[in-house]
């Protein structure tokens, strides 16, 4: 196999390409040790000890730097690390080890999302927001079951309230600018049903 490129990246990482395919991205005290040169030869062996000793131990760094700062659902983190040019099986291999250590657990981030917003936004956004995130429809459905009474109108209504008070409300404005109020809620995630009966329009 050929190294027909090396281009840099950035100020301290270059994309390697062999035979035509972009490789791997390696910092250029690293394509020093290793020998590598636009033109020259690269076995497989050499590509699997790159890899694994270099890419798979720095993809588990990076995952585990990136969970010290804030929490990541697994689609998320596996977005962050392709983003940093790991091979698919690093990012895999950094996704088991961060999860047998429960550092990433989808089920705590949506628990722990539902908790944080389900005071200020609507249960229709927040299950928008988690599935962007791209946690398993199924065990949002399953969390929110849990996390919510089988009556959260009275909840949700107040929130709208609430939104209505900023937004200085009153019964008596055109329906032009009522209009623009109610898309701006129905956006938010709540029923025409409850903005109706939030805006006395019932």
């Amino acid at each position: 196999m050929t190294i027909t490129s090396i281009k840099e990246y950035d100020r301290k990482r270059s994309q390697i390409y062999i035979d035509g395919e972009k490789a791997f991205l390696l910092y250029k005290g690293e394509i020093r040790k290793y020998k590598l040169e636009e033109g020259g030869e690269i076995d497989q062996l050499t590509i699997d000890v790159i890899i694994r000793e270099v890419l798979c131990k720095r993809a588990i760094l990076r995952a585990m730097n990136l969970l010290q700062k804030r929490d990541y659902t697994e689609y998320k983190l596996r977005e962050k690390l392709n983003d940093g040019g790991y091979p698919q099986s690093c990012i895999d291999d950094a996704i088991d080890y961060v999860k047998s250590y429960n550092y990433l657990d989808d089920r705590r981030y949506a628990e722990d999302y539902i908790r944080y917003y389900m005071e200020s936004r609507s249960k229709k956004r927040i299950m928008q927001d988690l599935a962007q995130k791209g946690i398993d429809r199924d065990l949002i459905t399953e969390i929110i079951d849990e996390s919510y009474s089988s009556d959260d109108s009275n909840v949700e209504l107040e929130q709208i309230k609430h939104l209505l008070n900023k937004k200085h409300y009153s019964p008596d404005l055109e329906y032009k600018e009522k209009q623009k109020i109610m898309a701006f809620l129905y956006r938010k995630g709540y029923s025409t049903e409850l903005i109706y009966k939030a805006m006395d329009m019932d």
